[in-house]
C-alpha cells in the first residue's frame, strides 16, 4: 500500500514549486518578458512602468529564493510573499478593466478569470510556509520565529 505524503512533505513541496514559479517569473521580468509585463502596469501608476517591472522582478527572485532557501523566518517570508501578491492585484484589476492584452489574456473573460487565481497565491504562500498556522498559534511573535 502506497503511502500518503504527510502535511509537512505537502508544503515542502508546494512551497518549492511557488519559489520556482517566482524566480522565473522575477527573471521574465528583467529579460524576455520584460514589455509583457510593462503592458500590466496601469497608465494610471505614477512610476514608470519599465521601472515597475524591473523592481517587482527583483522582489519576485528574492522572494522565490526565501521560499527556498530561508528556513528560519519562513513563516514570515510567507506573509511578505502573500502581501506582494495583494500589493500587485490592483495592476491585474486594471488589466481586465482597461482590456490590455498581455500573456495570452486577450480577451475581458480570460482576463476576468485570472482575477480569481490571485486570492489562490495568497492562499498558496500562506499554506506552504505554515505562516497561517504560526499566526493562528501566537500571533505576530510566532511568525517572526516560526520555521
Amino acid at each position: 500500500m502506497m503511502k500518503l505524503p504527510t502535511r509537512e512533505t505537502t508544503r515542502s513541496v508546494t512551497r518549492w514549486l511557488l519559489g520556482g514559479a517566482l524566480v522565473f517569473a522575477g527573471i521574465g521580468h528583467l529579460t524576455h518578458q520584460r514589455e509583457e509585463f510593462q503592458a500590466q502596469v496601469p497608465d494610471w501608476f505614477p512610476v514608470d512602468a519599465d521601472l515597475v517591472v524591473l523592481l517587482s522582478g527583483v522582489v519576485e527572485i528574492t522572494l522565490g529564493l526565501a521560499l527556498i532557501f530561508v528556513s528560519r523566518y519562513r513563516a514570515l517570508v510567507g506573509w511578505v510573499a502573500a502581501a506582494f501578491f495583494v500589493v500587485i492585484f490592483p495592476g491585474n484589476i486594471a488589466q481586465w478593466i482597461e482590456g490590455t492584452d498581455a500573456f495570452g489574456l486577450d480577451t475581458d473573460t480570460k482576463r476576468f478569470v485570472r482575477l480569481f487565481f490571485q486570492p489562490v497565491l495568497v492562499a498558496w504562500a500562506l499554506f506552504s510556509t505554515g505562516a497561517w498556522r504560526a499566526w493562528r498559534r501566537g500571533g505576530a511573535s510566532a511568525v517572526l520565529t516560526a520555521g
